[in-house]
């Protein structure tokens, strides 16, 4: 039963992680089955969701060694074809562009960014979730933060370079 109250979050986790769909299923049914078995390890009841986050972060990090290197290609949409835009097209662009930027993190800097800023943990609770001391949590989100302002700063640039080929 506490697994179950546990799976909305799960999902939305691993999904966040692995940006893929079917990838984030097979964590969370990894995850529920590793928390099965290893339940009796769980020296601490009320501290049952942390424990089962650490064992989905684990899960996640699995499945990202797991997928093979696929070649994906996006192509960049220009603004200005589109004509007037609404604050809800606006919405969406940057929830986009945000996506693209964490898909394009490795997989330690964008589980950190999950943890902490979508799921709204503690960084304490995400450095327990990763298994990593808080210290190393704490350096880890700064460079995580600076590597996707990178990516993203990148893809505005990559738009705003004049496309070849087309007059």
């Amino acid at each position: 039963m506490l697994a179950h109250a546990s799976l909305g979050r799960m999902n939305a986790i691993a999904r966040l992680i692995l940006h893929d769909r079917g990838l984030a299923e097979d964590a969370v049914q990894d995850a529920l089955v590793d928390a099965w078995r290893d339940l009796r390890g769980l020296r601490e009841p009320d501290r049952f969701e942390a424990w089962l986050r650490r064992i989905l972060v684990n899960a996640c990090n699995t499945q990202a060694r797991r997928r093979s290197l696929r070649r994906v290609r996006e192509i960049p949409v220009d603004a200005s074809l589109g004509g007037a835009h609404h604050d809800t097209e606006h919405s969406i662009a940057v929830r986009d562009e945000l996506e693209t930027g964490l898909r394009r993190l490795p997989v330690q800097q964008r589980t950190l960014l999950v943890l902490v800023y979508y799921v709204d943990l503690p960084i304490a609770e995400a450095a327990e979730a990763m298994g990593i001391p808080i210290g190393t949590a704490k350096s880890r989100l700064h460079r995580s933060i600076d590597a996707l302002r990178a990516e993203l700063a990148a893809a505005d640039r990559e738009i705003a370079r004049p496309r070849e080929g087309l007059a």
